[in-house]
């Protein structure tokens, strides 16, 4: 773009940059990011062209709508315009705009609710009968205590009217249902280092809003950290609504075109690839019992290792990666296994994929490119044939 004369700005979530082509740095090793030169991060939206992620230019513009000058706001375009939301260009569009597109970006600050209230409020539901005292609705992943569990949590705490007297109360104890009710340890979340850690990546700020989280600390007998309060808040969706014209590129676009057209009137095309495909897609496999399925499936995968033959395994749980981790583990299977326990090493794990040997990842959608390792490789990590992929458990039609 700059050698057509159009300026290009990049903006990180804690540093912003232009390309220079007369500047020159060694922080980068990229031919091109050399050539970055740190600005202020109004002076990177400045720019014709402005990369960034979605994630920081949602909560950039939350931030202005924020502000309390003219001089804290970034959003400016080069006509010194703010809040003009011309042109957007998503990568893996249908992960941001279908998967992920009712994720809100929060931005918090601490509330007052002492800690001791989420603790007594777990402490009160262990008493509580389901479907008698309060009731489930797993659609909607909500609990409400009934009229009989209104009385029997009344009477607890010595209160003749619980709503009028301590409405907070009420709320807390709804919170530590959902959190014992719908929530598994596992599955939803896990404990690491005395801290619940949210599995799913795309919460805000890894934590649960409204309480939620703090219901979950207080379950799991863990220190309960000090819950927030919203004060500015969008959607994936809605922030790129505001955009007129709206484009994005994905290799699983065409299953979801009817989704694109309805919500967002993009019409999906699909290009065709520059060479045939390598990939072949073999049906599914449906198992009538859960066990049965994890037996195929490490049957599989242990038949393909002693090939040498390397394979990628999705699941959609930490839960699931355990259960099948310990199926080959008993195999002797050599494997590796990426989940919010060891998330550290997630992308060189996957990065690893084409090398000989097994790995298990939840939610693919986690995992960074696989790139063909381009160096020298000794021939004991060499693989024979292509890379299998196993899902267990679909997540999706793609």
């Amino acid at each position: 773009y700059n050698y057509l004369g159009v300026s290009v700005g990049v903006v990180m979530e804690d540093r912003s940059f232009v390309f220079d082509p007369a500047y020159e740095t060694r922080e980068f090793q990229d031919d091109y990011a050399i050539h970055l030169r740190e600005v202020s991060k109004a002076e990177a939206y400045k720019c014709d062209i402005t990369y960034g992620t979605n994630h920081t230019f949602g909560f950039d513009y939350l931030r202005d709508n924020m502000a309390r000058d003219l001089t804290d706001i970034s959003q400016f375009n080069q006509n010194g315009q703010w809040g003009t939301h011309n042109f957007a260009i998503v990568d893996e569009v249908d992960m941001i705009l279908i998967d992920i597109a009712r994720t809100p970006l929060i931005i918090s600050a601490p509330a007052q609710t002492p800690s001791h209230r989420y603790q007594e409020a777990s402490g009160i539901i262990k008493s509580l009968i389901k479907d008698t005292d309060y009731d489930v609705d797993e659609k909607f992943r909500t609990a409400t205590l009934s009229d009989l569990g209104v009385r029997k949590v009344e009477k607890m705490l010595g209160n003749s009217n619980l709503y009028e007297q301590d409405f907070e109360m009420v709320h807390l104890i709804e919170q530590a249902l959902i959190a014992n009710a719908l929530y598994e340890k596992d599955r939803d979340y896990v404990v690491k280092d005395g801290k619940v850690v949210v599995v799913d990546q795309f919460t805000p700020n890894n934590r649960y809003a409204q309480g939620l989280h703090q219901a979950i600390e207080a379950k799991e007998g863990v220190t309960v950290q000090q819950e927030s309060v919203t004060m500015a808040e969008i959607s994936y969706q809605n922030y790129f609504r505001m955009y007129k014209k709206l484009a994005g590129m994905t290799g699983t676009a065409e299953t979801e075109a009817e989704e694109f057209h309805k919500i967002y009137n993009l019409e999906v095309v699909v290009i065709p690839t520059n060479k045939p495909t390598g990939r072949t897609d073999f049906n599914d496999a449906v198992y009538k019992t859960e066990a049965a399925k994890f037996k195929a499936a490490a049957d599989e995968i242990q038949q393909r290792h002693e090939k040498g033959q390397p394979v990628l395994i999705g699941t959609t749980s930490v839960e699931k990666s355990q259960m099948l981790h310990e199926l080959l583990a008993r195999r002797g299977v050599t494997h590796e296994i990426l989940n919010a326990k060891n998330h550290e090493k997630e992308a060189l794990i996957i990065a690893q994929a084409g090398r000989k040997g097994a790995r298990i990842a939840r939610n693919w959608h986690r995992a960074p490119r696989i790139k063909k390792n381009r160096q020298p490789v000794e021939r004991s990590f060499r693989a024979p044939g292509r890379l299998g992929l196993i899902q267990v458990l679909p997540v999706s039609a793609r």
